[in-house]
């Protein structure tokens, strides 16, 4: 079992950091709309 986990995360190695990266910006876009003051 751990070495199919292994072999995924190697992969779709590129693919684990365009998600995380699509994650961040989400947080990102979120925590702004949140301070954002009178835009809704």
């Amino acid at each position: 079992m751990m070495t199919q986990i292994r072999t995924a995360i190697r992969n779709s190695r590129a693919t684990l950091f365009q998600d995380a990266l699509g994650g961040v910006a989400l947080v990102v876009m979120m925590l702004v709309a949140l301070h954002v003051p009178g835009v809704s």
